[in-house]
């Protein structure tokens, strides 16, 4: 992925390119604190923040997934056989991308389909590998970060979503999508990011899929977390993105979903699901008040020490929320 922010004057380039009462509820024991946090009407899974918090550690205790490495298979042989316990239908692809400088890259896109008969359907996804190398980091640009928060927490997160799906089965149909090859890119070289999702997007899983949007995930586990309405995602996807939020904020996650408009732009992987799948995406992605990254971003500093349960909490209980309670409610 081009993990650039592109300020607002660049809208030209990216063009190219319900309220419901509310009534105070327990939550599932966990490491979160949450409890301030309410549950609307419908009842939903409570998410277990610190399964995820696991699921991201697990990943991460592989290595760097970078393509062409142990860790890369390892790591995809582990999320198969994690989501062939819960989901319906699994469905890997692999293939070979080509990156910046011409290398022949493996790529392995895995695809958790719950609900596949239904008509109505969201698509969930994030990255899982990792960035070769830390070009962010103020001692050594050379070392492989761990790529806790970037790329690890948004699969952790959906892993803990796959497995409530197991346990009590949506009315809607729900595609899971972890992509690899994303961060391998350079910024120089146009969309030389993301080319796992490219590939997806341009031979999906089924014939002719499609959902009624998507959502993305990526950096949703950092500590202080800010998640603001990202520029190409109200372009495509705003009345889905708007709706996200308000769930987020009626579950009492106001400071981690802000309606802020920062007039930022994020290349990311949902610029390929909405320009060459046609499927209205949003991305939920960190980024601090001041319109940089997080710190941690590229660099060393990806590890574990950033992860945090109640930004896994926030993110994965209104994934659940949206889905079980009001996932067309847009």
């Amino acid at each position: 992925m081009r993990k650039e922010l592109i300020v607002a004057t660049a809208l030209a380039l990216v063009a190219g390119a319900c309220q419901q009462n509310t009534t105070p509820a327990d939550n599932i024991a966990d490491s979160t604190g949450d409890s301030k946090v309410v549950k609307l009407d419908i009842p939903v899974p409570g998410f277990h923040a610190d399964s995820a918090y696991a699921y991201t550690e697990k990943q991460v205790a592989f290595g760097p997934r970078i393509p062409n490495t142990p860790a890369q298979a390892k790591c995809a042989d582990w999320l198969i056989g994690n989501l062939r316990k819960w989901a319906d239908t699994v469905y890997v692809q692999r293939t070979t991308v080509t990156g910046p400088k011409n290398e022949q890259l493996p790529c392995i896109n895995i695809i958790a389909s719950f609900n596949p008969a239904a008509k109505q359907r969201i698509l969930l996804l994030a990255h899982w590998d990792t960035r070769p190398w830390a070009d962010e980091d103020a001692f050594d640009k050379t070392k492989k970060p761990d790529g806790a928060d970037d790329g690890a927490s948004g699969a952790g997160v959906l892993l803990e979503a796959a497995r409530q799906f197991h346990l009590k089965k949506p009315d809607a149909g729900v595609d899971i999508l972890l992509v690899d090859v994303e961060d391998y890119g350079v910024s120089e070289k146009e969309n030389s990011f993301c080319l796992g999702t490219q590939y997806w997007a341009k031979n999906p899983h089924v014939k002719g899929y499609k959902a009624n949007y998507g959502i993305l995930l990526d950096m949703v586990g950092g500590r202080g977390s800010q998640f603001y309405m990202e520029g190409a995602s109200q372009q495509y996807a705003p009345a889905q993105m708007k709706m996200f939020w308000d769930v987020a904020n009626k579950l009492g996650y106001s400071d981690f979903f802000r309606y802020e408009d920062r007039g930022s732009f994020i290349t990311d992987d949902h610029i390929y699901v909405n320009t060459l799948a046609n499927i209205p995406t949003f991305d939920i992605i960190a980024w601090q008040a001041s319109g940089n990254f997080p710190s941690h971003w590229h660099t060393q500093n990806d590890n574990m020490q950033v992860i945090d349960q109640k930004t896994l909490k926030a993110v994965g209980q209104t994934i659940l929320q949206v889905i079980y309670a009001q996932p067309f409610s847009y």
